[in-house]
């Protein structure tokens, strides 16, 4: 990793599994680092699954050390409730990384399905195959872990015209 290389972790939030990918971005360079899912036990009470989130999000960030972090946005459903539950997850994704000094950036899934795929509406396989394309080391066993990857590559792109707008105000 060169001096110019920004380490990225992506996060794709959610109760029964929170993906989790982290790559290096150094130009228009992506170079893999790692990924996985963070899986809570499905009869553990509501806080302690939000505890086993942070621990796990908490565990990635001390052994990865990135620099700079990305969540997916919620999107809301027809299930009040599901979303509700989702959105915590969502706040233990962003508080994790924020604790540890990280700026988190937030995307919406059309946003990051455009960047990789090129189209707002690409489905799970087409998201699979342009990380093989854009990161041929990756090897996600989960969808989730595949997604938290695509967000980080979102957010690769995407930093320096953020970066830009905020030199600019």
């Amino acid at each position: 990793m060169t001096s110019r290389a920004i380490r990225i972790l992506g996060i794709d939030p959610g109760l029964r599994r929170t993906g989790w990918g982290v790559i290096d971005s150094d130009g228009n360079r992506l170079i893999y680092v790692g990924c996985g899912s963070i899986e809570p036990t499905d009869t553990l009470p509501l806080a302690e699954r939000l505890v086993a989130i942070h621990d796990g999000l908490a565990k990635v960030l001390g052994e990865y050390s990135p620099a700079e972090a990305a969540v997916e946005q919620t999107f809301v459903n027809k299930d009040g409730a599901a979303t509700l539950k989702l959105g915590q997850a969502r706040g233990v994704a962003m508080l994790t990384p924020a604790r540890f000094g990280l700026s988190v950036a937030e995307y919406a899934p059309n946003q990051v399905k455009k960047t990789v795929v090129g189209a707002g509406h690409a489905d799970k396989n087409q998201i699979r195959v342009m990380l093989g394309i854009l990161l041929p080391k990756a090897a996600p066993k989960s969808a989730d872990a595949a997604d938290a990857l695509a967000i980080a590559i979102t957010h690769a792109h995407h930093r320096q015209s953020m970066t830009l707008r905020v030199a600019a105000s």
